[in-house]
């Protein structure tokens, strides 16, 4: 049956054009249930005995949701209790249209088979759709729709069932009007809250319930604490016209009464909002995008030193009151920012937070504080049962509103993910708070792997250069199993050197477009973390296939260049192409084949060669302006079977880490202008913007300290001024400065060549760069190969790869990927430093003053790679005298002067008094400062010594 709609719209050229809808109706969409025999249907969805033991529905029933039900509380629908669930069409496109993760979290629950959710089409069904009447809204026609369905089910079903009333449909919804409509029509019908309440096996299902409008209110005081949130269309009309900005809020994570609001402008031209005190910051969460308003400029203030922690006690109004002071007193001294507050939310970028749970002094209460890993996330009211069981437990919570009367925002629980404190569900924490993808690669990602055994075929080595007779070797850190890249260095007839650098080709497994490749685009990226790795593409590929591992015949991208003895590029070429590695060595091992003269195979020989190309490579790009910084990496050795650290100790490089770099780089700036010369619209390439000049502040300052001077008009006068600058008696001075530079710059990142006018990269001072030789771990490598392979005519082309706007929204992605694997790594460093000293009582270190704060100190204890604050305001002892300048940056503790790269000696221990933020506490010993400074320990006791591997 066919009905059509026919109305007529005008065209922005002003023509009237007669539009014609036609909306087609069946009568062979069938109801998915075991027990009916009117449909025709091949497989069913709902169980004939579809019991859920319940107060208020004693009988086997289906349950239908309501669009605002499946919105609200899909944490519930997602519990294994809740089964047997019809999806109207009607539903299904209105949470589609409203939310596209939890249209996604929906569709995955409709997909399992033991959850038993059917969808119903009924918006094609003859006898359930309907037409929206005159004076009805859209959301009253839906409403209608859904009772309409669920009328239809009850009577279907009462036909197909013999014994009448045994099976019955149960409709839930949150709107009284819906429900009173619906039991008018003799219906049954109830609120999500009662049918919840009336489960007998699942009381705990209670504590996954978002909370609705009446019970927010009924948990905050009267006393409005918050101005009112200004309405989308007012906050709109002010963006528009100018009085308003829009923009990403930002919380700080070490004062819980500051945050800034980036506003992105046009091209490079963004501006950042500070917004500083509780009513300033109205209600905003971290990453909300907020509306703010800026305040007249009398009332600009400047960002504070002063480091605050909410610690979520009952605080009264007073000691936020102070806690603002101090804020206000400090903001006169320095250089003021533009200071603002927020007026609306435009959205909310709510997800589920991992934390734990303070529960509540008051017995027997089920209403408990939740606090966040995140310290820029604030605290969170949720009502448990489970609080006693909870206690000690890391959980998920989800925030469902934040009414202008509450100090917190209100949320409900989801679910707990195991004991504070075991490694693994701090690694699932880590994971879930940076938003990594890690769960197992599904079936559908790994029914596109090759079948194997897998080998090298005739026609492959048909469109291939064979170079399996090259003395190609790879170079790694110790342990590597994904390894992408190897070289080969050889003379020829003619004097000069042939240099390759053999890539993985991944490209070639990792097809366009299939479920493999859209989950590597989503990864974007392999995570390391201690003692573990969360890859990109499945192990068969990362481990083992795309590996080049010696011995064996791998398929690989070459990149080869004919170069003098002087590493001049004579020639390059690309190709695609099958090696045989001869050796994978770790970097100590290729250095002592170049340190070994009494050796002289062809893969010391080759090494060699690319050493000695590799320094003068270095040097030309030093030379160019090239910045050589620092920064600190340790590493962990482990207990063979605990698994935990008993060693920590700062990465060494070699000369053969360098070796391999500078080749890298080669690569990817010969790979990008080659890319880039072919398709100048959409390469994707990477690019490191020069730091804005008040970024240098802090370096410029430190260096001055010490009667030094910094030059940092351009790359080449930074890296020259860093070469010179030295301090006698002071060798750690250098790579303090380079420390501290490194933390001046900005992040590099990808975007598509079609969409930005500044290629250039910063820290490497080349005009043009890429990434291409690391496609087994960095999703950006293996389009920048398809890319490649398009240009030397190796492979088709698709469309996306020629779409600059798909390619800069893909960039887009991997730069937050790329970013979150970051701050994964350095929390899991955190995490195995903090495990490291449990085992060791207090130490005894040296370190330098990196930062210099209000009421603090920020040591670097370079034995460890460590950073710890000493603070001089602690609760527990008589505040000392302190005078902060701005300018220095100095702090005088009681008449001793602090200045950055102070040497000072420190005590380390962990202070797990808070489970959750444990944190490594240091305190001054040398100087000594009477009211400060902690004598030194004795020497550390027996007890803690920890056994090491036999």
């Amino acid at each position: 049956m066919l009905k059509s709609k026919t109305f007529v719209k005008k065209t922005r050229t002003g023509r009237v054009m007669k539009v014609v809808r036609e909306h087609y109706l069946r009568d062979d969409i069938w109801c998915g249930s075991e027990v009916c025999t009117e449909c025709k249907q091949d497989s069913t969805v709902l169980q004939k005995d579809a019991c859920i033991e319940s107060n208020l529905c004693s009988f086997p029933h289906y349950l239908v949701p309501d669009t605002n039900v499946v919105l609200h509380q899909i944490d519930v629908l997602e519990d294994p209790v809740i089964r047997n669930v019809i999806i109207l069409q009607t539903v299904l496109q209105e949470v589609r249209h409203r939310s596209a993760p939890i249209y996604k979290r929906l569709k995955d629950m409709i997909h399992e088979k033991e959850k038993h959710f059917y969808t119903f089409t009924n918006e094609h069904h003859k006898e359930t759709f309907i037409e929206r009447e005159p004076g009805e809204s859209a959301n009253d026609r839906n409403d209608r729709a859904i009772r309409v369905a669920a009328k239809w089910y009850t009577q279907h079903l009462k036909i197909s069932e013999a014994d009448a009333d045994e099976l019955k449909v149960v409709l839930i919804t949150n709107d009284q009007g819906n429900k009173e409509k619906a039991v008018e029509s003799s219906l049954l019908a109830y609120k999500c809250e009662e049918y919840i309440k009336s489960l007998i096996a699942n009381p705990e299902l209670m504590d996954r319930l978002a909370l609705s409008n009446d019970e927010k209110n009924d948990i905050t005081s009267s006393k409005v604490l918050f101005p009112e949130h200004l309405p989308l269309s007012r906050v709109q009309a002010g963006i528009k016209s100018g009085s308003f900005l829009q923009g990403t809020f930002r919380a700080s994570r070490h004062n819980y009464l500051e945050a800034t609001v980036f506003v992105q402008g046009e091209e490079e031209d963004s501006t950042e909002v500070l917004i500083q005190g509780l009513q300033n910051l109205n209600r905003a969460v971290h990453q909300d995008v907020v509306a703010v308003e800026l305040l007249p400029r009398d009332q600009w203030v400047a960002p504070s030193s002063v480091i605050m922690q909410d610690d979520g006690g009952a605080k009264d109004d007073n000691t936020e009151e102070e806690d603002e002071e101090k804020l206000r007193t400090s903001a006169a001294e320095a250089a003021r920012k533009p200071t603002g507050r927020v007026v609306g939310i435009i959205k909310r970028n709510w997800r589920p937070f991992c934390g734990m749970l303070n529960v509540s002094q008051i017995k027997e209460s089920t209403r408990h504080l939740f606090t966040p890993a995140d310290r820029r996330i604030p605290h969170i009211r949720i009502e448990t049962r489970q609080s006693s069981t909870l206690a000690g437990q890391r959980i998920m919570v989800a925030i469902d509103g934040w009414p202008k009367n509450s100090r917190y925002p209100n949320g409900h629980f989801v679910r707990s993910l195991g004991n504070a404190g075991d490694k693994d569900t701090e690694e699932e924490v880590l994971l879930l708070e940076h938003d990594v993808p890690h769960q197992a690669f599904s079936q559908a990602v790994l029914s596109f792997l090759p079948k194997m055994p897998w080998t090298i075929t005739p026609e492959d080595m048909a469109v291939r250069e064979d170079l399996r007779h090259l003395t190609v070797c790879s170079v790694d850190p110790p342990g590597c199993t994904d390894i992408d890249d190897a070289l080969h260095c050889r003379e020829l007839d003619n004097g000069n050197l042939e240099v390759g650098v053999h890539i993985a080709d991944v490209s070639h497994f990792i097809r366009p477009g299939n479920a493999l490749d859209k989950e590597a685009a989503n990864r974007g990226t392999t995570v390391y973390l201690c003692g573990r790795r969360i890859d990109m593409v499945p192990d068969l590929l990362s481990s083992n296939l795309c590996s080049l591992r010696s011995n064996v015949e791998r398929l690989a991208f070459s990149c080869i260049w004919e170069m003098n003895h002087k590493a001049e590029i004579l020639k390059t070429r690309f190709t695609k192409s099958v090696i045989n590695s001869k050796a994978s060595l770790t970097y100590a091992e290729a250095q002592m084949r170049i340190d070994d003269t009494t050796m002289n195979d062809d893969i010391t020989k080759s090494l060699r060669g690319l050493n000695k190309l590799a320094k003068i490579l270095k040097r030309q790009r030093i030379e160019k302006g090239a910045l050589t910084l620092s920064s600190l990496e340790v590493r962990f050795h482990m207990d063979s079977e605990t698994h935990d650290p008993i060693d920590l100790q700062t990465k060494e490089l070699m000369e053969t880490n360098s070796m391999v770099e500078e080749f890298m780089l080669l690569a990817n700036i010969s790979v990008a202008q080659k890319i880039y010369d072919e398709f100048s619209e959409c390469a994707l390439l990477r690019k490191h913007p020069a730091p804005p000049p008040s970024n240098y502040d802090i370096i410029i300052k430190a260096a001055k300290s010490k009667n030094v001077e910094i030059h940092t008009d351009s790359a080449k006068a930074l890296a020259d001024s860093l070469d010179a600058a030295t301090v006698d008696g002071f060798p750690y001075f250098n790579t303090l400065l380079r420390i501290l530079a490194t933390r001046c710059m900005m992040q590099a990142v990808y975007f598509c060549s079609g969409m930005d006018s500044d290629f250039h990269h910063y820290g490497l001072a080349s005009p043009i760069y890429t990434h291409f030789t690391s496609p087994i771990r960095r999703y950006a490598d293996i389009i920048v190969h398809r890319l490649l392979a398009v240009a030397i005519g190796a492979d088709s082309t698709y469309p996306d790869l020629m779409d600059k706007h798909k390619q800069s929204a893909l960039c887009n992605n991997l730069n937050y990927r790329h970013k979150m694997s970051q701050y994964a790594q350095r929390t899991s460093v955190v995490f195995h430093t903090q495990l490291f000293f449990k085992s060791r009582g207090i130490l005894n270190e040296e370190g330098f003053i990196l930062f210099v704060r209000k009421n603090a100190i920020i040591v670097l204890i370079p034995k460890f790679g460590l950073e710890g604050m000493v603070f001089f305001d602690s609760k527990d002892k008589a505040v000392p005298n302190l005078i902060f300048d701005g300018e220095g940056p100095t702090l005088t503790v009681d008449q001793h002067m602090f200045s950055l790269f102070d040497k000072v000696k420190v005590t380390i221990r962990l202070d797990d008094s808070n489970i959750q933020h444990q944190k490594i506490c240091m305190a001054l010993v040398d100087p000594v400062i009477p009211s400060v400074s902690v004598p030194a320990p004795d020497v550390e006791p027996l007890s803690k010594k920890p056994k090491l591997d036999h």
